[in-house]
């Protein structure tokens, strides 16, 4: 790198400026505020930790996205966190092992990655959630759907819908009712999620063609999910989904892609993404899922992620400016103070020569009063 360049920032990652910094702020404390009123406690997990630990507490996660490197003092392979669901998962299962369960943790925090997802070149993004741990119940699942959304409402998001998704749907059906040897599974589960009809028939997987039938509107997709239900093998999970639903109510558009798979690489039975209206991909994902025990075994989970970048940005370009007070030289201190208390802005001037404008004001202090310029 020459001089030429030594300030420019890696691919995917940038600087937040004072433009959106203020909005980030509020988001991020406006949907930490729902979350704490409905009994999720914030932790904070640290930004580097050993590979081995993120790499294992859940299944899914994978390795090759993480930024990876020897940690001096212990020669051990240590990983940037590209997700705090897992760190969340260790704390469950270590320092919170004896806690009562329910245990309800939230957090809020950055993440990176090596690549981008899909289009979005971002490799670094904030992170918000809560983890519902030690139970994956429909109960728990309609808490964390409803929670979801009433933070991204909390935080300006509007027009918000929930897609449902069912992440074991192939492994439940090709266990009993729609039989499938173990090699044929992953490109059934593949074709089904591209909703690649002829690419499902080629991969042997015929018998799961009316699925791709059951997508779109809510009321519908379930309707025509359960009368392709084999043998009963679904019973359980409509009717899980026909709850959470009714608990959602008139409070988000929802829709259902039972085929649905990607971002849900650890989830179990449920999975559900989110959007908001003006602003492009998801806008955060949730679901059951399973943390892994000290000593083996697992313990049932149940939360959702948040990633409130693009409505951060949404909201910064909507703001108006803000008004701002010019304090010149020799100004008098306890009105400056007063007006600060009411909700004033001030920026104080360092030299007889400075430009209220330029600093961003609109007002200034003449006296007791605050002039507009």
């Amino acid at each position: 790198m020459d001089d030429s360049d030594r300030d420019l920032l890696p691919e995917g990652l940038e600087d937040r400026l004072p433009a959106t910094t203020p909005a980030a702020t509020r988001v991020t404390r406006a949907m930490l505020d729902v979350m704490d009123s409905h009994g999720y406690d914030r932790v904070q997990p640290p930004t580097i930790e050993f590979e081995k630990s993120l790499a294992s507490r859940m299944a899914g996660v994978q390795p090759r996205r993480m930024f990876r490197f020897v940690d001096p003092a212990s020669l051990r392979m240590m990983a940037i966190r590209p997700d705090i669901t897992v760190q969340i998962g260790r704390i469950a299962a270590t320092g919170l092992a004896a806690a009562p369960r329910p245990l309800r943790l939230a957090y809020a925090g950055q993440v990176l990655t090596i690549r981008g997802d899909g289009l979005d070149p971002a490799r670094e993004r904030l992170q918000l959630g809560a983890e519902l741990i030690g139970s994956d119940s429909v109960a728990a699942a309609g808490e964390s759907v409803v929670l979801a959304i009433e933070a991204l409402t909390a935080a300006g998001a509007r027009g918000i819908s929930v897609d449902f998704t069912l992440p074991d749907l192939v492994d439940t059906l090709a266990a009993k009712a729609l039989p499938l040897a173990a090699d044929r599974i992953e490109a059934v589960r593949r074709e089904l999620d591209a909703k690649d009809a002829g690419g499902l028939v080629a991969a042997g997987g015929e018998a799961y063609l009316p699925l791709l039938t059951a997508i779109g509107p809510f009321a519908q997709a379930i309707e025509r999910l359960a009368q392709i239900d084999a043998g009963g093998a679904l019973a359980s999970r409509i009717a899980g989904l026909r709850a959470i639903a009714a608990r959602v109510g008139d409070n988000a558009r929802l829709t259902l892609d039972p085929s649905e798979r990607h971002g849900f690489e650890y989830q179990s039975w449920f999975g559900f993404t989110l959007y908001a209206e003006g602003l492009r991909g998801a806008v955060g994902r949730g679901g059951t899922y399973a943390i892994l025990r000290e000593g083996g075994g697992s313990e049932p989970a149940t939360g959702f992620s948040l990633y409130p970048d693009p409505l951060i940005d949404a909201l910064a370009a909507a703001e108006p400016a803000r008004d701002g007070l010019f304090l010149p030289i020799g100004h008098d201190r306890e009105v400056a103070a007063r007006l600060r208390a009411v909700g004033w802005r001030t920026v104080a001037a360092l030299a007889e020569d400075d430009d209220p404008a330029a600093l961003g004001c609109t007002h200034r202090l003449a006296g007791k009063d605050a002039v507009r310029l």
